[in-house]
């Protein structure tokens, strides 16, 4: 396996980072819910009918993409709107997908 460019060494805080972020990005309804918002910021209602999932399930994992800044949310009137903090993940997931193809 080559390498294109040299790619610095990671410190050991850069690593724990990344680590941490892949295993957000481990659970499958995680990829399925930044699947849903990859084109635009949707309602939770709207993600819970993308995903198939219970409303508390998509909660649950809503939080947790919160806290680990892979999304964001606000409030629009009575509901609440989760969009892509870093449209970089999506392409993490994009490149990852196509080298498993």
């Amino acid at each position: 396996m080559s390498q294109a460019a040299f790619t610095p060494a990671l410190s050991p805080t850069q690593l724990e980072s990344v680590a941490a972020l892949f295993k957000i990005l481990g659970e499958p309804m995680r990829l399925r819910i930044l699947q849903s918002v990859c084109h635009g910021p949707r309602h939770v209602g709207d993600i819970v009918s993308c995903t198939g999932a219970t409303q508390p399930n998509i909660s649950k994992h809503l939080s947790l993409l919160v806290a680990a800044k892979v999304l964001e949310r606000r409030k629009a009137g009575r509901q609440v709107v989760y969009s892509l903090r870093d449209p970089l993940v999506t392409k993490l997931c994009e490149t990852v997908s196509s080298s498993l193809s």
